[in-house]
């Protein structure tokens, strides 16, 4: 083939999007369904934006997003499974702070290690932690709860989570920090803590505001406040507890995207940016707003520093309160 015809089928080729060898176009990522690991059940916050992830996103990345719900042990179970899974780029995880900080100190021993078996993608999104009263309490700030339980030593508790959660890690810390003793009462999901407020059987709580702000805004439970570093954008009204005198205490109920170790980079980084314009997107902005939740979109970098700032904030209260898995 002489020169000017090389160069005519070049251009050909170009014109036709064709300049990519065959062998590297059948590799490009993605070629075969994409699943999302969630390590709670269906119908949690984490899962509700798995499936929002994958009904966006699919569509855009021309393949199918599956959604696999493997619960239990406080998300260890799911958690370890996107750590043992395969890097092939085809596997991602959606999670929470607990399976990333604070059960690496609850559980004496993990089928995975955070930092060493998952590869940090971006925080999705977040929403505040509310410290929620019944209204027969009486209580309507902060300080007016505080000096109800210190007159009453032992007489109130609380519904959270289970032991070890976030709900329950924030209100030990909130007593600790105030000087008062409130008794724990642990349930599996944040609506059994609601149910329980509502019944009578507790009496507060400091849940995931998507939890609470129904009943809040029909005046069956009572908001004091917000547990998190500043005011929220989408619960500006409310005070945050270092405002209304505890400071220390930020229990943000975010959710982040993982993958495991070693997975292709051309495939994290094309997953992540699917997510990042995802969150941009003004009509998941407001859904996201109806669900009480705010869109992040951090850097990896900026996800891994909340997990450990996580670390660091609840290990001291985890040591300090005793508080314990065997298995």
């Amino acid at each position: 083939m002489n020169l000017s015809r090389l160069l005519g089928t070049f251009a050909l080729l170009c014109a036709g999007g064709l300049a990519v060898p065959p062998a590297q176009a059948a590799d490009a990522w993605p070629a075969k369904p994409i699943r999302i690991i969630v390590p709670f059940g269906p119908g949690s916050t984490p899962d509700t934006m798995a499936r929002m992830t994958a009904d966006y996103i699919g569509p855009r990345l021309g393949v199918s997003v599956v959604v696999e719900n493997k619960a239990g042990a406080g998300g260890n179970i799911g958690t370890a499974a996107m750590a043992k899974a395969a890097p092939d780029g085809y596997t991602f995880g959606i999670t929470i702070s607990g399976p990333l900080a604070a059960n690496t100190v609850l559980f004496p021993k993990l089928p995975y290690q955070p930092a060493r078996d998952l590869d940090f993608l971006t925080i999705a999104a977040t929403q505040p932690s509310v410290l929620v009263v019944a209204p027969s309490l009486g209580a309507r700030d902060v300080g007016g709860l505080l000096k109800d339980l210190r007159d009453h030593p032992g007489e109130y508790n609380y519904g959270s989570m289970g032991v070890g959660s976030i709900s329950h890690l924030a209100m030990a810390a909130l007593a600790a920090k105030s000087g008062t003793d409130v008794v724990h009462v642990p349930y599996s999901t944040s609506a059994k803590v609601v149910t329980s407020i509502l019944s009578g059987e507790t009496h507060m709580g400091i849940l995931p505001a998507a939890a609470v702000m129904e009943q809040v805004a029909s005046g069956k439970l009572r908001a004091l406040a917000v547990a998190t570093a500043k005011r929220s954008a989408i619960l500006p009204g409310l005070p945050t507890l270092a405002e209304s005198g505890v400071a220390g205490i930020e229990a943000d109920a975010w959710m982040g995207f993982v993958a495991p170790h070693g997975s292709p980079r051309e495939a994290e980084d094309r997953f992540t940016q699917e997510v990042v314009r995802m969150l941009k997107d003004p009509a998941v902005v407001a859904q996201l707003a109806k669900l009480h939740e705010e869109p992040v979109a951090s850097t990896p970098a900026g996800m891994r520093a909340v997990v450990q700032g996580d670390l660091d904030r609840w290990k001291p209260v985890i040591e300090a309160n005793g508080i314990r898995f065997d298995q």
